[in-house]
């Protein structure tokens, strides 16, 4: 009689509740992801579309902080599908001082600078994401920290084209240092869709001659996750 009064797990009593569900077991999540972000300041013109699949595990029983009491969970995701959408090649002012420029003034040359649609691929080995307690059966917030390396057909971002007519001073290896926030929302036990927004940061770390990067950029993620 006792033995009854128990749900164990499996029963109605996780599909009514997936979000503790996932909680109780320290789950494992995997599924594909599709991203679209946009660069923001002097990057304004630059588009993304990014195409992966991301796996991670609650790793931390549920740790109790107040507001912001929640569980650990860590990852990583890889994208094969990676793709920047850049001004066409054009001219552009550059500025300089020194090198034959009067001391004290800042001089400007115009030169033909690269651009079009860079393809590549990247990885994010490092994802520490924070589920915060909740109280809702379907919805399961989240923030997040990672990093990510990005290779690049062509060197990225554009850059001057040297005499050769290929881009040069920037690199086909770039970092992707980022941080966001999201939510799942459990569509039933063991299946969520999943929304992300994301700030990644792309920079060289001075591989090449010149680390023009992106400075900052937005990234919205949309998802299908399983659960195990």
């Amino acid at each position: 009689m006792l033995a009854s009064a128990a749900a164990p797990a499996g029963t109605d009593a996780d599909a009514a509740n997936p979000v503790a569900q996932v909680r109780r077991n320290q789950s494992w999540e995997y599924g594909p992801f599709l991203n679209w972000g946009t660069g923001l300041g002097n990057r304004s013109d630059y588009k993304f579309f990014w195409g992966g699949f991301q796996l991670s595990k609650v790793i931390t029983p549920p740790v109790r902080a107040g507001i912001f009491s929640g569980q650990f969970e860590f990852g990583g995701n890889a994208m094969p599908l990676w793709q920047a959408y850049t001004p066409p090649p054009h001219q552009q002012k550059f500025f300089y001082t020194g090198g034959g420029c009067a001391a004290g003034q800042t001089c400007s040359y115009v030169a033909p600078e690269g651009g079009g649609v860079f393809r590549g691929v990247s990885l994010t080995p490092v994802i520490f994401r924070w589920n915060f307690l909740t109280r809702s059966t379907r919805i399961q917030p989240w923030f997040q920290a990672a990093g990510g390396l990005i290779y690049t057909t062509h060197k990225f971002p554009p850059d001057q084209e040297v005499p050769q007519g290929t881009p040069g001073g920037t690199s086909v290896w770039n970092f992707s240092p980022q941080g966001g926030f999201g939510m799942h929302y459990f569509l039933r036990s063991r299946r969520s869709i999943d929304l992300g927004v994301n700030a990644v940061h792309i920079s060289s770390a001075s591989l090449g001659d010149r680390n023009p990067g992106v400075n900052a950029s937005i990234q919205v993620q949309v998802g299908y996750t399983f659960w195990r």
